[in-house]
Order: structure tokens, then C-alpha cells, then sequence
């Protein structure tokens, strides 16, 4: 069973791969472009109640991730957020930080907040379809890795 935390960032429609443990989803609000969400599939809500086997899969997921966004965004720094404030469940939010814009189908990407903290305010909100389009690419692209 999905948890509802996948659910409020578009699971099925915006995932891009899974581990064992691990979704890795498309978060359909962009303050980057590539935004990621890294949602634990276990029924845990505090980070210390992950299992040792998902905390062991965090590794492979985490790999992935960055390779992916190597490749598909060319980030200068990566932010790992832990923001379970409305969302309860154990989740990060992955936000690609580079100076300047990316672009993707017409949209420009600011990092707003560079060099400093993401300005997560300032994003770009991806229509279902758009969610549903890149996180395709980012999927294909996952797997050709």
C-alpha cells in the first residue's frame, strides 16, 4: 500500500524509479528543475523508525538520484530536505542547486535562493501532464544509467 505522503506528490503519475525502500518521485512543484521527493515506503513517520535494511537501500537510492540529476540537470550542489511538517510521513525533498536557469519544454527554472538557502516559495508548478511527461524522461533516463 502507497503511503499518503506518495500520494500528495502525485504517486503513480510522477514516479521515476524505487528501491526496495525507497520511491523516488518528480515533486510537482519546482523551485529547481529536477526537484525530486525520496519517499521511505515503510509506515514510519520520525527517521528513526526507518529500518536498517531502508536505511542500507537510502545508499542505492540516494546513487541513483545524484547520477540521475548529474545527467538530466547538470546541478552545482544537491539539498537533501527532511521537511515532515504537513507530509508525515519519512520523506526528503531533493532539490538540484546550480546558479543561473534551466529550461524545459518553454518554462524557465530559476534557482531563485542561490548561493544560498532554496527559496521553495519560488516555484515553478508543473501541470499533471507536465509531472506525468518528465518524470517519464527522468525514468528512461534512470534506467539507461
Amino acid at each position: 500500500m502507497t503511503n499518503p505522503t506518495a500520494l500528495a506528490f502525485g504517486y503513480p503519475g510522477s514516479k521515476i524509479a524505487e528501491t526496495d525502500h525507497w520511491l523516488i518521485l518528480l515533486r510537482p512543484k519546482q523551485p529547481t528543475f529536477g526537484s525530486l521527493v525520496l519517499v521511505c515506503k515503510e509506515t514510519v513517520q520520525a527517521f528513526s523508525e526507518v529500518s536498517p535494511a531502508a536505511f542500507a537501500d537510502l545508499q542505492v537510492a540516494v546513487t541513483g538520484i545524484e547520477r540521475l540529476l548529474r545527467a538530466q540537470v547538470d546541478y552545482e550542489k544537491i539539498n537533501y530536505l527532511m521537511l515532515m511538517m504537513v507530509d508525515k510521513d519519512v520523506h526528503f525533498h531533493v532539490l538540484p542547486r546550480y546558479a543561473g536557469v534551466r529550461e524545459h519544454e518553454g518554462l524557465a527554472f530559476p534557482d531563485a535562493g542561490w548561493p544560498a538557502a532554496p527559496a521553495l516559495g519560488s516555484a515553478v508548478e508543473l501541470s499533471p501532464d507536465a509531472v506525468e511527461r518528465l518524470a517519464a524522461r527522468f525514468a528512461q533516463a534512470w534506467g539507461q544509467a
